[in-house]
Formats: C-alpha cells, structure tokens, sequence
C-alpha cells in the first residue's frame, strides 16, 4: 500500500517538472533569434509541442492539488481549513500577477501602464481556484460524488464551447472584467478554456483520492492515463465528428476542427502516465522543494527575464538575438539558477531575515543620529544668529 506522502512527492515532482518546462520555454521563446524558428526544423517542431504542455500541465495540476488538498480534511463546508487557505493563495496569486506587470516608470510619470491590466497565468491561476472553491461550497455539501460529477461536466462543457466563446469582445464589460474572458484587448490567458484544465484535474483527484490506497491503484492508474491520453490525442477529433454526425450540433464539428484542449488533455494524461510509473525514482527532495516553491520561481524568472517593475531583464538586450547553442546554454543556466537561487533563500531563509533586520536596523539607528545631528547643528545655529543678533 503506498504512503500519501509518497503520493504527494510525485504530485510535486509533475509540478517541478511543469516549472522548469515552463522556465526554459519562456527564454528559448524570448531569446531564439527569428532565423531559427523554422517549422520545417523538427527540433524545432518538436521543442515546441512539448512547449504546448506546459500550461495545460501547469493548470491540471493545480486544480489536482489544491482538490487533493482540500478532500483529504475531515471537515466540509466553510469549515474546512483549505477553504480559506486556498481563498489567501489565490488572492495572493492574484495580487502577484498584477503587481509583477506593474511599470515604477510608468507610476513615475503619472500613468499606469496598459499592459497592467492583461490577465496573465497568475490572475488566471487564482481567479480559477476561487472558482473552484466555489464549485466545491456549493456541490459537496450534498455528497462527493455530486462535486466529483460537477467538475467533469464543467470541464468538458468549456472544452466543448470554445468556439462560441473564443471570438467574444465583451465591449459592455469593464476592460479590467473582459481580459478575464477574452485576449482581445491584450490577455495572455483567459479563464476559459484555462479553468477547463483546472476542472479535469480536480476530477482526477477525487479519483485518487477515492481509489488510491487500493493495492494495484497505480498499474490500473497508468493503463488508464496512457488509454484516454491516446484516444484524446489520435481519436478525440473523429469522436467529435461521430457526435456532430449524431446530433448535427455544428459546436462538435468547430471543436474537431481545431481541437487543440481534448488533445492538450491527452498529452497531460500521457505525462501523468509516466510520472505515476516512474514515481518511485521521483522522491528527490530537490524535487520537492522545486514542485512547493512554483510562485517564487515565477516571480523570480518575470524579473531576471523581462525586467518586471524596471523594464531591464535579458528580454530587454538579447530579444529574439540568440542562436540556438546560445539559448540551449542560456536556458539551462537559466533554469539551473533560477531554482538555485530560490531553494537558497529558503534554505537560509531565517538567517537572511535576521541579517536583513539587522541592516535596517542599523541604518534606522544611523538615520536616527544623523538627524539628531543635524537638529542639534541647526539649534546651535539659531542659538548663535539669535545671540548675535541681541
């Protein structure tokens, strides 16, 4: 019988995986000079197919832990511990998503920068488990399978209308409420069909946690991954066609013909797949401590790469500049450094609170005498004028 913590090493290891796979694709995509993004390359073709999995990855694996997380407790409802734990983090997503787009030139001058505004994969990160959440407040207080249900059908009825919502413009809502739902006006992700990926995880979740102390849990599990991941990826298309064919609904036909989510879902249950199989050789506590520091490392990496609040990251000098064995190089010190630097910090974390501490400290005790200093030299002074003056 496997351990739950053993579960929860290979829940973050698919989440370190996610991170660093995101890392390198966000500088190779910066960085790779135009000459060589030929599509005709298969290097090239195929580094960017398995970029495509990232984000899907990133967001099924969130709703998958977050759900895992918050069925484990004993309680339900608003009573569950998770409930508000999970509120606090996706605010805080929230918040770092805005605040990391923010321009200090821009705030200089007076403005706010446009660019503010979009909705990126934090906003939309955040936004999705405050959705989830309530999904969860109002589905499993009735029972779990009820809740379990709901998120399947959610996800697949966002999958399934994307192409309605897809070419939406929303001029009637606030710019700040349509880049939630819509990438018109700059958004880099929209809730939908995002959140759709969020869902299905959260429903895989409820499977694992239902069925995963079973002893052959996960050779049924990998079998299963590996089944549906092919039948999205190679038949998803055709069945969507079938469905058309049955209920003449032209949405089934718009959504074979550009089927990218059912597909992008297949590829994220392959990958579980082999993560689930290899799971025993995946307890490197690096691993873990990778998987469990995800927001750190974004927040690092929108810094080191685009500048962030001061517009000065290597996006800004080497954009679209490098050659390949530039950015094969560069991306992994990239990544390597990265994750370096984030697990350092909070392997020191207290020590280097206490220094910092320890520096304001002194310079508050060295503002305070200069200051001191200075009112007794100007007291002295008016002393004087005022002596003088008699």
């Amino acid at each position: 019988m496997t351990k739950p913590t053993s579960r929860l090493h290979f829940l973050d290891a698919i989440r370190a995986f996610a991170i660093m796979m995101m890392l390198q694709g966000h500088f190779v995509h910066a960085l790779l000079g135009d000459l060589y993004r030929d599509r005709n390359n298969a290097v090239y073709t195929i580094w960017e197919y398995f970029r495509g999995m990232t984000a899907p990855t990133f967001f099924t694996i969130t709703g998958f832990i977050f759900t895992y997380l918050l069925l484990k407790q004993s309680t339900t409802g608003l009573e569950n511990p998770r409930v508000l734990k999970g509120v606090k983090r996706a605010i805080k997503v929230i918040f770092w998503g805005y605040l990391l787009r923010l321009s200090l030139y821009a705030v200089f001058s007076g403005t706010v920068n446009p660019s503010f505004f979009y909705v990126d994969v934090l906003q939309c990160i955040g936004t999705s488990l405050l959705l989830l959440i309530g999904v969860y407040l109002v589905f499993y207080r009735y029972n779990r399978a009820l809740f379990q249900n709901a998120v399947l059908a959610i996800g697949v009825i966002i999958f399934l209308l994307q192409p309605v919502y897809g070419n939406c413009i929303l001029e009637f809502l606030p710019k700040t409420v349509a880049n939630y739902f819509t990438s018109r006006n700059g958004s880099v992700f929209t809730l939908f069909p995002w959140f759709g990926y969020v869902c299905f995880g959260s429903f895989m979740a409820t499977l694992f946690l239902k069925y995963g102390k079973q002893k052959l849990f996960y050779s049924y599990a990998v079998i299963s991954l590996l089944s549906v991941g092919v039948l999205l990826v190679f038949a998803s298309s055709s069945l969507l066609m079938f469905m058309h064919g049955i209920t003449n609904l032209a949405v089934f036909k718009s959504v074979a013909y550009n089927n990218f989510l059912f597909i992008r879902l297949g590829n994220v249950c392959m990958l579980f797949a082999v993560f689930m199989l290899l799971k025993n050789y995946l307890t490197s506590p690096i691993l873990t401590k990778i998987g469990g520091k995800t927001l750190s490392i974004y927040i690092i990496h929108f810094f080191v790469l685009y500048g962030s609040w001061f517009g000065l990251g290597l996006s800004t000098f080497f954009y679209h500049d490098l050659t390949p064995a530039q950015v094969v190089i560069g991306a992994l010190l990239f990544v390597s450094g990265i994750c370096a630097l984030v697990l350092y910090y909070y392997k020191y974390e207290e020590q280097l609170k206490f220094q910092l501490h320890i520096l304001i400290d002194t310079i508050h005790k060295k503002a305070r005498i200069t200051l001191f200093e200075i009112f007794r030299v100007v007291k002295n002074d008016v002393i004087r004028r005022y002596k003088n003056s008699r």
